[in-house]
């Protein structure tokens, strides 16, 4: 008899993949959008959902349909390249970036406007709170019952009545836009949604959904397919809504912190000047567990994809990835955002070339031929969109400022695209060549 899930627990998984989504970056990152856009919030709006929420729904998707993870997704590249490029995404969305970040936003929206931004009050809150998350991580069993059916729709619920507040009581009129959103505010917006690192994220998290539904004893891949596709849509349908939301508390918020400098300042400016004290804690509340629940999922599925690839167990990587995440999670939220621009702006575009053209490999005869070049350019015109992103910029020619698309820090699409175009005609060519021999 083919085991299926309840639709207690098919709502459940879905509300367990929305919540492991919604981390510290889809938290303070559409606020930020929204007061340095100003009038043209909703243009930035527009390229950041496209980044933020339909990459990585098509993600799951991607992943549903080979039925895996990362390692299925990248197979069309070669074992060793794939490997390689898991190993990144591991590490970027787990102890180097996003796993320390949910501690630093938690610490800074929380705890910090109670001790004040200290590195012994940080580095406190971080010992208790990597406690918890690896305390959690030892036993990912328990996942859907944990997350999905008790933290999850708490997180819903708490960022649901924020957003309703701000629709209803917003604290001001918009600020002056910034320049950059002042010129280009789509692809502004574009590329600022990598930095809710969600696209890697559900390369990573493919394969806790997949484990969770497992966990109730499905084993069928066609149900399982399905029930990762609906939660990955109801993900999707979530994270847009609290992101509409969050862009309108930053509009209006411009008038409360107009120098801020990361949206935790935004987040704490707005729900102070609104609920006052109480307020405050109800937001230190959320933020804490929205990125608990983040920092569990990114631990689990880490210390499950090196388990794997090593000879650690499982739940020596997850002590070991709970400390190195603690230690990293000291640099504080600023200086974390400032090393991962560069970083995720040099590493998307080829994810995003593998994840499109996974849903055209059955039109080629050669799908190595079609993929690996294509991701290759991605890379090298990806890289420099980095470089031009860090502290490093003035190494870079003058002429790479005149490339297509450079100065919306999109340089890698326009060749992307035409190698595509190069070897899907070189592929159809040499494939009529052969008929035409044989």
């Amino acid at each position: 008899m083919t085991r299926r899930l309840s639709s207690k627990d098919i709502l459940a998984l879905g509300f367990m993949t929305f919540a492991l989504f919604v981390g510290a970056g889809n938290i303070i990152f559409p606020p930020m959008v929204g007061l340095q856009s100003g009038e043209h919030v909703w243009w930035a709006a527009a390229g950041f959902l496209i980044t933020a929420v339909g990459l990585p729904v098509v993600t799951v998707i991607a992943l549903a349909r080979v039925g895996g993870g990362i390692d299925a997704l990248s197979y069309p590249i070669g074992r060793k390249a794939g490997l390689v490029l898991a190993v990144v995404c591991y590490l970027a969305v787990g102890p180097l970036f996003a796993t320390p970040r949910t501690a630093t936003v938690s610490f800074e929206v929380g705890i910090a406007t109670l001790t004040g931004n200290s590195d012994v009050a940080l580095f406190v809150y971080s010992l208790v709170y990597f406690a918890l998350v690896i305390g959690i991580s030892l036993y990912p069993g328990r996942l859907l019952d944990t997350v999905g059916h008790i933290l999850a729709p708490i997180k819903m619920l708490s960022l649901a009545l924020l957003g309703i507040a701000a629709l209803l009581w917003p604290a001001g009129n918009t600020i002056p836009i910034t320049e950059a959103y002042e010129n280009m505010p789509f692809s502004t917006g574009f590329v600022n949604g990598y930095l809710t690192m969600d696209t890697l994220g559900a390369m990573v998290f493919g394969i806790v959904i997949v484990n969770a539904a497992r966990s109730r004893g499905v084993e069928n891949a066609r149900l399982l397919t399905r029930y990762t596709i609906f939660a990955g849509l109801m993900a999707g349908i979530g994270l847009t809504l609290i992101y509409i939301m969050l862009f309108k508390l930053g509009s209006g918020s411009g008038v409360l912190v107009p120098d801020a400098h990361n949206g935790a300042e935004v987040l704490h400016a707005y729900v102070q000047h609104t609920f006052g004290g109480a307020g405050s804690s109800f937001l230190a509340l959320l933020i804490f567990i929205a990125c608990m629940v983040t920092a569990v999922g990114l631990t689990c599925a880490c210390a499950e994809f090196f388990s794997l690839h090593t000879r650690l167990s499982y739940r020596s990587l997850v002590f070991m990835l709970g400390l190195f995440s603690m230690v990293v999670s000291n640099l504080g939220l600023s200086h974390l955002i400032q090393i991962s621009v560069p970083v995720m702006t040099a590493i998307y575009p080829p994810c995003i070339v593998l994840i499109l053209l996974s849903f055209t490999l059955r039109m080629w005869n050669n799908i190595t031929r079609m993929v690996a070049p294509a991701m290759l350019v991605s890379l090298l015109f990806g890289m420099v969109d980095g470089i031009k992103a860090s502290a490093f910029s003035a190494i870079l020619p003058q002429w790479v400022g005149n490339l297509p698309l450079s100065s919306q820090g999109l340089a890698w699409l326009p060749p992307s695209l035409a190698m595509v175009i190069i070897m899907a005609v070189y592929d159809k060519c040499l494939a009529r060549q052969r008929a035409t021999a044989h």
